[in-house]
């Protein structure tokens, strides 16, 4: 068994590929990371992660990370890759590791046990898919597209979008993720309008044969009425319209409306996953 390491996402995709593809869903999001990889490598403060572990001509795991996000990995065929890819990461600064439950558990605990920064888990999340949208009722307003006149908006959503899902934001950070979505490289940000702007859905990240829907936000005032279920059903049936087979997102457990909202529209679970931080190391 060995693990190699790639230069391009190109390259990491043609070794690991149809692993990856094999189970869409479940790397809906190492997919969407080459997807910027290639269409925005400006934003990434360092070289790009690409690790793939084969056991002769198979291949067993695959791990990413585009600094200065978090690392991601893949579904573990073999737990034997777990050791490999930990010792391969030790001196890289990982803020943290997303993955499959059980395989980002044991990566953060073997990953520790060679001397790595310890790690806490910080959110406990689900993936879903859509093939097909159940017409939530009817909702008042319609969707547009996010144009650079809606930045102040844009930037203040989405700062609240990150701040109710991981508690901390940096506004520097906040603000060129408005950019990036503004820009629409890749991706493509979408309002729902009733009479003033009352929720707001992002589409990117784009796999073989879907792309992932999120982040979705909705201001505490207008909750409860419609408006994001309304939304995400539009730029779903929109994407499959479009020729995509399916649609992703991921939820937090945590928040048992947005599960059941994505439920109501045909969204299906596949498969957990936890995210988790680590320490940072002292300077010096």
């Amino acid at each position: 068994m060995e693990l190699r390491r790639f230069n391009s996402g190109e390259d990491f995709l043609a070794e690991a590929g149809d692993f990856l593809v094999a189970r869409e869903a479940e790397h809906n999001l190492i997919f969407g990371v080459c997807a910027s990889l290639r269409d925005m490598p400006e934003q990434y403060t360092a070289p790009a992660y690409l690790g793939v572990v084969s056991d002769d001509d198979r291949v067993v795991a695959a791990a990413i990370q585009t600094p200065p996000f978090q690392f991601v990995l893949s579904e573990i065929d073999d737990p034997a890759a777990v050791p490999l890819i930990a010792a391969d990461t030790l001196k890289r600064d990982l803020p943290g590791v997303l993955g499959p439950v059980e395989h980002v558990g044991a990566f953060v605990d073997v990953r520790t046990g060679m001397g790595g920064s310890p790690g806490h888990l910080k959110t406990s999340e689900r993936i879903f898919r859509l093939t097909a949208v159940v017409p939530p009722r009817p909702t008042p307003g319609r969707v547009r597209t996010a144009v650079p006149g809606d930045r102040p908006l844009v930037e203040a959503w989405l700062g609240a979008f990150m701040r109710e899902a991981i508690g901390e934001t940096e506004p520097a950070e906040v603000a060129a993720m408005a950019d990036r979505w503004l820009a629409g490289r890749g991706r493509t940000l979408y309002l729902w309008e009733d009479g003033e702007v009352v929720s707001l859905a992002g589409v990117g990240g784009p796999t073989p044969n879907g792309i992932r829907v999120g982040p979705v936000y909705t201001p505490p005032e207008v909750r409860a009425r419609g408006y994001a279920s309304a939304l995400v059903a539009a730029i779903s049936l929109a994407a499959l319209e479009a020729g995509r087979r399916f649609c992703f997102l991921f939820t937090d457990l945590a928040n048992p409306t947005s599960n059941h909202i994505y439920r109501a529209i045909g969204y299906e679970p596949v498969r957990d996953v936890d995210a988790w931080q680590f320490e940072r190391p002292p300077i010096g």
